[in-house]
């Protein structure tokens, strides 16, 4: 009961300054026509969306600036030849890895606005779940911004930054395990910026824990807060959002990040992800992500760490339902040349603890990629060569390889 009064009067709070601050600043007024300045739509589409995008898309801002409706896209072509120890033949795949459609805008005011995103490729989709964002915010100044509706959690580096923005053609293996994702619920996000001097942000959020569409009643909410120190400043138009040293910085940026995660009750393997625990069992999931970022003069350097715990993570041995507890390390450096040719190697390490060793393997990820950016990360084509190792308790090893190819486009 005491937790259902702290969420009402921070609920009716927020209703109360919500509607205060439509009243003093609502641009609605009798016979007059109040524009928007260039300084708050370029506010608004760099700082206060959940993630950054490189392309402003196909925008309309109506005559009296009431409304904004802005419409983007992205598409990613995959083909990939695979080369598997427990296949004897080698395989080739390809499909469209991702097809997404974004909307955002604001509507009555520049401070009250929304970012829609739906995802249509196969394996995108995952069931019948089309929708990755859904969420409407409101930000009364620079250094605030809160939120209700589905989107990203504030968790590691690379996971915040769109798939789209990456130098490789996936996120390593330890954020595909172990980090949080998208969920359903408030988020306050403090934001302290300069573009020479030191800078911070802090974000927060509690969720409903159960990840992307989730319907029904459960018994538990997960909290995540996020600390991220910039102690040079900010990076060239939202440089820590997109990897590679793209835009060549000309001093050093550095950046520095670290999230904890505790969800109650969760009902999934994966906290907000994976298959759905046996016996309507639930679990006390706790995650730490640590994560590093330097960009200098065409160099990139990224280092990550990720950890979940649980207490009696294994569910069902026979039917190998069970949380996936353990750790990972990310280690990524890349350099782009003037001509927009990049380089880039990626090293991952996943050790399951020791309560599921005899159900998941060790692995190592040996990852190096080219990159053409033709336009930025709007659009660019990638190359890839990868090899995971795997370690089975009993002593088995298998090396897996694939080498592929992917085109991205998008505005």
């Amino acid at each position: 009961m005491n937790k259902i009064f702290t969420l009402s009067l921070i609920f009716w709070g927020s209703l109360w300054s919500f509607a205060q601050e439509t009243k003093k600043d609502s641009l609605i007024e009798k016979d007059t026509k109040v524009l928007v300045s260039k300084e708050k739509l370029k506010e608004l589409h760099l700082d206060a969306l959940p993630y950054y995008s490189f392309g402003k898309g196909v925008g309309i801002t109506s005559p009296d600036s009431l409304y904004q409706f802005n419409i983007r896209f992205r598409m990613q072509n995959r083909f990939s030849v695979i080369d598997n120890d427990e296949d004897e033949k080698i395989g080739y795949e390809g499909y469209i890895r991702r097809l997404r459609l974004r909307f955002d805008g604001f509507v009555g005011n520049p401070k009250f606005g929304y970012a829609i995103q739906l995802s249509f490729a196969p394996k995108d989709v995952n069931g019948n779940h089309i929708i990755r964002d859904a969420v409407v915010f409101y930000k009364p100044n620079k250094k605030w911004l809160f939120s209700l509706g589905q989107t990203k959690l504030p968790g590691n580096r690379q996971r915040i930054n769109s798939s789209g923005a990456l130098q490789l053609t996936d996120r390593s293996i330890n954020n595909a395990t172990f980090n949080i994702d998208r969920d359903f619920g408030f988020q306050a996000h403090y934001l302290k910026q300069s573009t020479d001097k030191f800078s911070y942000n802090l974000k927060t959020a509690v969720t409903m824990g159960e990840g992307r569409d989730f319907v029904g009643v459960n018994n538990g909410l997960a909290y995540t807060a996020r600390l991220e120190i910039l102690p040079l400043g900010k990076f060239k138009k939202g440089g820590e959002y997109f990897e590679g040293d793209i835009l060549r910085e000309e001093t050093p940026k550095l950046y520095f990040g670290a999230t904890y995660h505790y969800n109650h009750n969760a009902t999934k393997t994966q906290g907000q992800n994976g298959k759905t625990l046996e016996n309507n069992q639930t679990r006390n999931l706790q995650s730490v992500l640590v994560d590093g970022l330097m960009k200098y003069n065409g160099w990139a350097a990224m280092v990550s760490y990720m950890q979940r715990n649980a207490n009696n993570p294994v569910a069902d041995v026979a039917k190998k339902s069970f949380v996936q507890v353990g750790r990972g390390f990310d280690t990524q450096l890349s350099y782009v040349f003037p001509s927009n040719w990049e380089i880039i190697g990626r090293f991952s390490q996943q050790n399951p603890y020791k309560q599921i060793e005899n159900l998941v393997p060790k692995k190592n990820q040996y990852s190096i990629g080219v990159t053409k950016y033709i336009w930025e990360h709007a659009f660019k084509a990638q190359l890839e060569v990868t090899k995971d190792e795997s370690f089975y308790l009993n002593g088995k090893k298998t090396n897996d390889w694939y080498a592929r190819i992917q085109v991205e486009i998008g505005i």
